[in-house]
């Protein structure tokens, strides 16, 4: 699990890029920058594209990959989030983004059925 340091830094930063892994399971994918939040003690990122966003794809095909998030590269792994959470990550999304005009979209249906949990990848 993320450190409480970790998710306090986590939910301040916004220079998140997440790189899953490609299908050979050790090549790192190209860098995207996406926004991520912290709710309920954990770590999310959603899809702005939805379910059709090739680095949500990879993420929840390979699972693992690296993220850099506030400063610092991790290794992570990836898991799907639905339900009441989303309603969580979705009050996060709205006071960490508030000026922004990519707010909408975040919380959208298309997003929400893109969200990703992020895990600190066990060796």
């Amino acid at each position: 699990m993320w450190t409480a340091e970790q998710l306090s830094q986590f939910a301040d930063a916004d220079d998140c890029r997440i790189s899953p892994f490609r299908e050979d399971c050790e090549t790192y994918g190209t860098p995207t920058f996406i926004w991520s939040v912290v709710a309920e003690g954990s770590l999310y990122v959603r899809a702005y594209n939805g379910r059709d966003s090739s680095w949500y794809q990879a993420a929840l095909s390979q699972k693992a990959g690296r993220i850099f998030l506030a400063g610092e590269n991790y290794e992570v792994s990836f898991e799907g989030a639905e339900g009441d959470i989303n309603d969580r990550i979705d009050e996060a999304y709205r006071e960490k983004y508030a000026s922004s005009n990519y707010l909408g979209s975040m919380i959208s249906k298309r997003a929400r059925a893109a969200t990703v949990r992020v895990l600190p990848r066990v060796s």
